[in-house]
């Protein structure tokens, strides 16, 4: 099908905006000043409108002209970066990665390495996605995500993957400082605890089975989006339940949260990086070394803070 607007005519027009004539342009791009000439003659002949108004001593851009330039310029810078991204797939440079992180894990500790990605001056757009529970391996599986940051092992789906140990995560059962919860001799039991309601952050699955954790049977549930709202429910004593340490380390300290025994415990998780094993995109590959040694990732997962 033929186009009536080429890029090569739009190279044409800015050059000739920029240098300010059509022998400026020629120089510019290495034609003669006849070429130049006909480019835009051809272009005016197939749009059936007149670019340059010719009534002076100096050709200047009608407003058809001026409109087409500039709506014009966004396809040619379009072009460059397609031409550059097109180049950097050949050397095996992804143009975009999709980081899924678990909820458990605050998108904070993956500054550092995204700063020091970004450092490398490599244009790969990152996108990160937070996940709850199973949502983390359905984000990979169903290829919403390229890397995940904070998989367990526990909802882990059949398939490929290959998967990097980052550390065991340690919970706390925690309550606001004026629940009751506080006033009843520990270890709390299940009976004491089923009849608060407990603060849920929602699995965020779309195809794998959805999962929950320590919840009793008969408890009552106070149903959120994520990990920080879950805490916000509890700290304002509306819901009860386990808390990463890491997560909870400030409001441990100064007595927004108040930690209380349990006779059911809940065991450490671990969790880890986990990618398609077929996947090597040198920005995935990039990552997935950085964030599998990087002692900042570490810590807000174990906790173990100076």
């Amino acid at each position: 099908m033929h186009s009536e607007i080429t890029i090569d005519a739009l190279k044409v027009l800015d050059a000739i905006d920029r240098k300010g004539s059509f022998a400026g342009a020629a120089n510019e791009l290495f034609r003669v000043p006849s070429a130049i000439s006909y480019t835009v003659q051809k272009l005016e002949e197939d749009l059936n409108v007149s670019t340059f108004d010719r009534s002076g001593h100096r050709a200047t851009l009608t407003p058809a002209g001026r409109y087409l330039l500039e709506e014009g310029r966004s396809l040619l810078e379009a072009a460059r970066n397609l031409a550059h991204t097109t180049r950097q797939v050949a050397q095996g440079w992804e143009t975009r990665l999709k980081i899924a992180v678990n909820s458990l894990v605050p998108l904070q500790a993956l500054f550092p390495a995204i700063k020091a990605f970004y450092e490398l001056g490599v244009p790969v757009d990152v996108q990160l996605i937070e996940e709850v529970f199973a949502g983390t391996w359905d984000a990979l599986q169903s290829r919403r995500a390229d890397l995940v940051v904070g998989a367990d092992q526990f909802s882990k789906p059949a398939g490929n993957f290959t998967t990097k140990k980052l550390g065991n995560m340690p919970f706390v059962y925690a309550v606001a400082p004026e629940h009751p919860l506080t006033q009843v001799p520990q270890p709390l039991t299940e009976e004491d605890i089923q009849q608060y309601p407990a603060a849920v952050a929602a699995d965020t699955s779309r195809r794998l089975p959805v999962g929950t954790a320590g919840i009793f049977s008969r408890q009552k549930t106070l149903t959120v989006s994520n990990l920080d709202q879950k805490i916000a429910v509890q700290e304002a004593g509306l819901g009860v339940g386990w808390l990463p340490v890491a997560r909870v380390r400030t409001q441990l300290d100064d007595g927004r949260l108040i930690p209380l025994e349990v006779k059911d415990t809940r065991q450490n998780v671990e969790l880890f990086l986990a990618r398609h094993s077929e996947d090597r995109g040198k920005a995935l590959m990039w990552f997935w070394e950085c964030l599998g040694e990087d002692p900042h990732l570490q810590k807000h997962i174990t906790g173990e803070y100076p």
